[in-house]
């Protein structure tokens, strides 16, 4: 007997380690990205197990995975973090073979500029940047335009998106419309930054935030806020009073994306997950759970009129034409956007 317990034990250590641990994969994915019990259905169709974790900014993200090789499977980076992952090899070429479900994705959000061919990201979620704004305080012919925010009839009643690249981008853009929200001449920036001082200066700024902007304009704390479109449409759900644009100037078209760090160790598993994302009735759900852009065309069938017909949710042509990708910028312009923004918000209000 204890030759036969040996020899059992023996056998059990030659065996690879794969397969003795529990198939899994850990994805890293934004607070309230998903409709969570997407996961669980993944979970009882694959036998995978979901170890799910949570990030709020590009930034805290990118050092995560970093510091932490191996711990992460999927994660979901913006487009210019997508760039950056790439140029520093962070990310693994995708298996399309094992992603079939990409032939749902919108051919407008393929083959973008920050990654060609989508070798090494799949799109999850896109959106806009734009204005929400309280119609029984703000004239619609005003809030075509960023400079709304700088309209003194509103002093008092902005809030602006704390930002460095949104808010940098959009007072690019009121320096001159010909600017791109991805602008390397220090000269423009200067200009922007100035702009950006002078409204928070004069007492134009109600607060600088992000996340919260949405339910302060839902309780009527502010008349005009700096949001993405999915915050908007969260936003006009709730309000009957709020409306959303996208100024003539143009503004930021984003895209989330899923990827694969070169480091993840459930590769395959990753790829069953992305897939998996990629159903129609699975993209559904989550565009209906958290309120941004869908990026899946059969599911735009199944999401039907209410979303189609949403400008917020479905821009027009028109719209995304004036819209740009960010972009990732080498370490001397990301040191040059970070200091001039830094300026902006520590300037003081003139009393």
């Amino acid at each position: 007997m204890k030759k036969l317990i040996c020899a059992l034990l023996a056998a059990v250590l030659l065996l690879p380690v794969c397969a003795l641990a529990a198939e899994e994969v850990n994805i890293f994915n934004w607070e309230d990205y998903i409709d969570e019990s997407v996961l669980e259905q993944f979970e009882q169709e694959t036998g995978i197990k979901v170890n799910y974790m949570r990030f709020t900014e590009n930034e805290d993200m990118i050092i995560s995975v970093e510091s932490n090789p191996g711990k992460f499977d999927v994660v979901f980076p913006s487009e210019y973090m997508v760039e950056r992952m790439i140029n520093r090899g962070e990310l693994a070429e995708i298996n399309f073979d094992n992603i079939p479900n990409f032939a749902n994705i919108r051919d407008d959000l393929k083959n973008p500029s920050y990654d060609p061919g989508n070798a090494h990201s799949v799109p999850y979620m896109w959106g806009t940047l734009g204005i929400l704004y309280n119609t029984k305080l703000v004239d619609e012919a005003d809030v075509q335009t960023w400079g709304v925010l700088w309209n003194e009839k509103y002093a008092g009643q902005v809030l602006m998106m704390d930002s460095l690249r949104d808010t940098m981008g959009l007072a690019l853009l009121m320096v001159n419309p010909e600017n791109s929200m991805n602008c390397t001449d220090y000269a423009q920036l200067r200009a922007a930054a100035d702009l950006l001082i002078m409204q928070k200066q004069s007492g134009m700024v109600k607060s600088y935030g992000l996340d919260e902007f949405k339910d302060k304009m839902v309780a009527g704390e502010g008349a005009l806020a700096v949001v993405y479109s999915g915050d908007a449409e969260y936003a006009i759900e709730l309000n009957e009073d709020l409306a959303y644009v996208v100024p003539r100037e143009g503004s930021n078209i984003w895209v989330d994306n899923a990827v694969i760090p070169a480091t993840a160790r459930n590769k395959e598993n990753a790829e069953k997950f992305i897939d998996f994302l990629c159903r129609p009735e699975i993209a559904a759900a989550n565009v209906q759970e958290i309120g941004y852009c869908c990026v899946n065309v059969p599911a735009m069938e199944i999401l039907g009129e209410e979303y189609q017909s949403s400008s917020v949710m479905n821009p027009s042509e028109d719209v995304i034409s004036r819209c740009e990708y960010y972009h990732d910028l080498d370490e001397t312009w990301l040191s040059i956007y970070t200091t001039l923004y830094s300026e902006v918000l520590s300037a003081k209000v003139n009393n």
